[in-house]
């Protein structure tokens, strides 16, 4: 992970993060002053930022806002006081209004971010200066700490390419924290096939078969706000275990980009966990990225005890095929 220390300062109202990257730091100034690029690691898992105005130049403005799973939008507004490129920019970071008001009921900051070469790459330090105890307190108590050390350890794979960063490594795991896991995969084809593969029982029942031997019989769909779907998997041709299903209700569809989903194994009292998915694409070629909240880290670690992890690298090579010959 590129970040390596996050602390706060409490008298000198500060919070500092450091974070290291195996590239120059020209192209990580490049992905800070990109609004496209800024966009695939500002906001953390879960609440990715959108940028809806950049302009920086000394006295420009950027606006963005951050969408959580269940569509609530978080805004907030940069005043850009100093560029420096590609050594420094400073800006004033406050909370906004959706009209893009800075709202005076929370803190505004001075962010400062300084970019260093080195020998493996580049350094990376950001220094957020607030203007008394109580509005770092503020900020601390409502997650930044984390947050932003979970956004800014999703800039190593913005600086390189989709099939660099994953291209022949299969399906990957990776523990966030107690309650949050995030796979991901690279898929030969374009967006719009992949997006629709995920929405269309014709081609969901091609692909999400999970291991051999094992068949989807039920796939009813409804991929709208509101709409509710249900999934049922039995195994054929002698193979173990016992029919199984999942069910759950959309709660955010924003085409081909982003949907995300309760999920609730049919017949249980098991809770739900929260499923997001993400698909970037480039080059001919899509990044499924799929975050999931589980209830707590006992059902984490059950659940990948299953082998998830292989179930769901045979569906996205079969998924890989079957957009071929779509």
């Amino acid at each position: 992970m590129p970040v390596t220390e996050v602390t706060t300062d409490p008298e000198a109202l500060t919070m500092t993060l450091r974070a290291e990257f195996d590239a120059p730091r020209e192209r990580v100034w490049e992905a800070f002053t990109d609004p496209r690029q800024l966009e695939r690691f500002w906001g953390p898992p879960g609440y990715p930022a959108t940028f809806t105005a950049f302009d920086p130049v000394v006295g420009g403005h950027a606006r963005y806002h951050m969408t959580s799973p269940r569509g609530e939008k978080f805004h907030a507004t940069w005043e850009f006081l100093e560029l420096d490129g590609p050594r420094s920019l400073s800006v004033l970071d406050s909370f906004a209004d959706e009209n893009g008001a800075v709202r005076e009921d929370m803190p505004t900051s001075r962010m400062t971010l300084t970019f260093e070469p080195t020998e493996t790459g580049s350094r990376l330090e950001s220094v957020t200066r607030f203007t008394s105890a109580e509005a770092l307190e503020q900020v601390v108590a409502m997650g930044m700490v984390e947050g932003s050390k979970m956004a800014l350890d999703q800039l190593d794979r913005v600086l390189l390419s989709l099939r660099d960063y994953a291209a022949g490594k299969g399906t990957q795991t990776e523990l966030l924290d107690d309650t949050h896991v995030r796979i991901t995969r690279l898929i030969d084809g374009p967006i719009d096939l992949v997006w629709r593969a995920h929405q269309e029982p014709e081609l969901l029942t091609q692909w999400m078969l999970g291991p051999d031997g094992w068949r989807l019989e039920v796939c009813e769909v409804d991929p709208s706000v509101g709409g509710r779907y249900r999934y049922e998997w039995a195994p054929v041709d002698g193979a173990e275990g016992e029919r199984f299903g999942f069910d759950g209700e959309t709660l955010l569809s924003e085409a081909p980009r982003r949907a995300v989903t309760t999920e609730h194994m049919t017949g249980t009292d098991f809770p739900s966990t929260l499923n997001d998915l993400n698909l970037e694409e480039e080059d001919g070629a899509t990044l499924i990225t799929l975050l999931i909240e589980y209830p707590d880290k006992e059902t984490r670690d059950m659940v990948l005890a299953t082998g998830m992890t292989d179930g769901m690298e045979a569906s996205y090579a079969r998924l890989e095929r079957t957009l071929v010959a779509a």
